[in-house]
């Protein structure tokens, strides 16, 4: 299975400001966008019902992004999800968002595989066996 995906995706107006840049929080809904995409095309959720009414879920403990160059309105950005480290528990992910094949951004997230039981708190739980067989870990891109 693959350890890197790619998610393209064109800068809506609702994204951008008044001189029609993107939005710096619209990287971190990218990368979360980028990210649900990746898993839908291996066929996993990031959100798994279980027989029992409980929950898979994957909540996030960190996040970064650094910003090299601007995006605009109706930009087509490419967006590289590569899986940097895949724990028992946690997975840490890299996106490197590109224009024109120029990298313009890029940014990590680290998440932990949960369980989330109707009605009581969620906790930490190993990564299941068939998102094991898909979070391959990669190669990021060179700086």
């Amino acid at each position: 299975m693959p350890a890197q995906f790619t998610y393209r995706r064109r800068v809506q107006f609702a994204e951008t400001d008044m001189a029609g840049i993107v939005h710096f929080s619209y990287f971190y809904r990218y990368m979360e966008e980028t990210e649900h995409e990746f898993f839908r095309s291996v066929g996993l959720s990031m959100m798994a019902v279980q027989p029992d009414g409980s929950v898979i879920g994957w909540p996030r403990v960190r996040a970064s992004c650094v910003f090299e160059a601007p995006a605009f309105y109706d930009d087509l950005l490419d967006i590289d999800l590569i899986v940097l480290r895949r724990g028992v528990k946690s997975l840490s992910l890299r996106f490197d968002f590109r224009k024109q094949g120029q990298r313009i951004a890029h940014g990590e997230v680290k998440t932990v595989c949960c369980s989330c039981p109707p009605g009581r708190p969620f906790f930490s739980i190993e990564i299941p066996e068939a998102y094991q067989q898909v979070l391959v870990e990669g190669q990021p891109s060179p700086e």
